[in-house]
């Protein structure tokens, strides 16, 4: 009999704690997300730590340490499908609403062909430029240094806005990809965030001086239109470090500068990610 009662005593602090780890194993099963849940916003989110996550049935990368990052273009649908699997197999999923943006579209007619359409050797260099740019945004690194979080690169009057769009004697210009901020030549270009300086490029056709910084998980910013880049290729920086100084190289109407971010190939807004 004390036998008996033994073996139930144990069963029922085995049963306890069994209880007990799965609720404690649920409870660390959880996910959060932060940030502009908009067209050309990028968000910030974090999972229990060996979790899979899926966007639109697309595998999203995660830090050992549970981080990840979601964005969403200038043209994004107004509803995404969030799928998270936990390490235990247990599954959370969200539908994510997407607010949708208004941009802003000129129209500008009479102006000369050669303003529109560039020559041939013109285009050549137009084509290695975005080749050199898009195979620096197919890099992505393990590191983390977005979670630094944004600020601002330079100070001066915002002229540019993302998402905007010209339209040249009836042709559609590609849309805006980032924030133009006008400033005099010579005024100092830091760092928005910690990264990897992944290109440098002191003569674009249309970008001129240009310069990216690789934040990690395929998140990149670019700075064009530079007078003088300060910075290497390689070389490590943290949020506020010079990287260049505002000019009007390339095809600029006047001093400034472009910054713009990505996420791989998707196109964000700037403003976006800023507190």
């Amino acid at each position: 009999m004390f036998f008996n009662a033994a073996r139930a005593a144990f069963f029922g602090f085995v049963i306890l704690l069994v209880a007990g780890f799965l609720s404690v194993q649920a409870q660390a099963n959880s996910y959060s997300l932060n940030g502009a849940m908009k067209q050309g916003g990028l968000i910030y989110g974090t999972v229990t730590p060996g979790s899979q996550v899926q966007l639109d049935k697309t595998t999203v990368k995660v830090s050992k340490d549970g981080l990840f990052l979601l964005g969403f273009g200038r043209l994004a649908e107004p509803q995404s499908q969030l799928l998270i699997t936990y390490p235990d197999g247990q599954q959370a999923s969200e539908t994510l609403q997407i607010e949708k943006q208004d941009y802003k579209i000129s129209r500008i007619d009479g102006l000369p062909k050669t303003k529109v359409t560039p020559n041939p050797e013109a285009t050549k260099r137009i084509i290695a430029d975005n080749t050199a740019v898009k195979e620096a945004r197919l890099k992505v690194s393990d590191e983390t240094f977005f979670a630094s979080g944004f600020d601002w690169p330079a100070k001066g009057r915002i002229s540019g806005v993302f998402g905007s769009q010209r339209i040249l004697n009836g042709k559609p210009r590609s849309p805006h990809k980032g924030v133009d901020i006008a400033a005099p030549v010579g005024t100092l270009i830091t760092a928005s965030a910690d990264g990897v300086i992944s290109l440098k490029h002191e003569d674009m056709y249309l970008m001129g001086k240009t310069v990216m910084i690789d934040h990690g998980f395929g998140l990149q910013s670019i700075y064009i239109h530079m007078n003088e880049i300060l910075v290497k290729e390689g070389q490590k920086v943290k949020k506020g470090d010079p990287v260049g100084k505002i000019g009007q190289s390339g095809r600029a109407t006047g001093p400034h500068l472009h910054w713009g971010v990505s996420l791989k190939n998707v196109a964000l807004d700037p403003l976006l990610l800023l507190k």
